[in-house]
C-alpha cells in the first residue's frame, strides 16, 4: 500500500511580488497563515519526501508538456461545509489549465486523489480564509469583491513542498518544477 502524508504537498505559488494584497486578508481570516505560503493545491496529502527522488523525474516530464501560461485571481468564492461553516478563496483563471495541470500530475499519483474527491472534482482555488455563519459570508464576500483589485501572475512551475513536526511546521519548498521544460 503505497502511503501518503499530510507533510507534503504539490502546489503552484504565486510570485511573493503580489502575496501582499492575498496575505491581508488571510491575516484576518486564515487560522492557517502560519503554515502555507500562498497558494493552490494541486495534490495534497502527498507522498513522503523518501519518494520525491523517484517521483520528481516523471512528474517534471509531465510539467514540460504544458507551457507557463498567466493566471488571474478576480473573483472571491466559497465553499460550504457543515454547521454553517464556509471556506473563502479566489477562484483562479483560467480554470481548465489549471485543471489539467493538476490531472497530469495525478495520473503519476493516481492514490494522492483527494483534491478530485468532491461532487464537482478538483476545483482549482486559493483560499484566504475561513467563515462562521451565513450572513457573515454574504456580508464580507460583498465587502471584499468591491475593494477586490484582480491580481495576475505567469504560472511558470510547480513546487512540491514541505513541513515538519510542530514547531517547525511551515511548509517550505522542497522541489522546483518548471513547466515548459525552462
Amino acid at each position: 500500500m503505497t502511503v501518503k502524508t499530510h507533510k507534503t504537498a504539490v502546489v503552484l505559488i504565486p510570485p511573493e511580488t503580489i502575496w501582499e494584497p492575498i496575505q491581508a486578508l488571510r491575516r484576518r481570516h486564515d487560522r492557517q497563515l502560519r503554515r502555507w505560503m500562498p497558494h493552490i493545491t494541486l495534490l495534497h496529502p502527498f507522498r513522503p519526501c523518501a519518494d520525491l527522488p523517484d517521483l520528481c523525474p516523471a512528474m517534471e516530464e509531465a510539467c514540460t508538456l504544458l507551457r507557463p501560461f498567466e493566471v488571474r485571481l478576480a473573483e472571491l468564492r466559497y465553499f460550504h461545509h457543515e454547521h454553517e461553516r464556509y471556506t473563502l478563496w479566489l477562484a483562479p483563471e483560467p480554470e481548465d489549465t489549471l485543471v489539467r495541470l493538476q490531472e497530469s500530475l495525478w495520473q503519476l499519483v493516481p492514490e494522492c486523489d483527494d483534491t478530485r474527491r468532491f461532487g464537482r472534482g478538483f476545483t482549482p482555488h486559493l483560499s484566504l480564509g475561513q467563515v462562521r455563519g451565513h450572513l457573515e459570508l454574504m456580508q464580507l464576500l460583498e465587502h471584499l469583491q468591491d475593494d477586490w483589485e484582480p491580481l495576475s501572475f505567469t504560472a511558470d512551475a510547480v513546487s512540491v513542498i514541505r513541513r515538519g513536526d510542530p514547531p517547525d511546521d511551515v511548509f517550505q519548498v522542497e522541489r522546483v518544477l518548471p513547466l515548459g521544460g525552462r
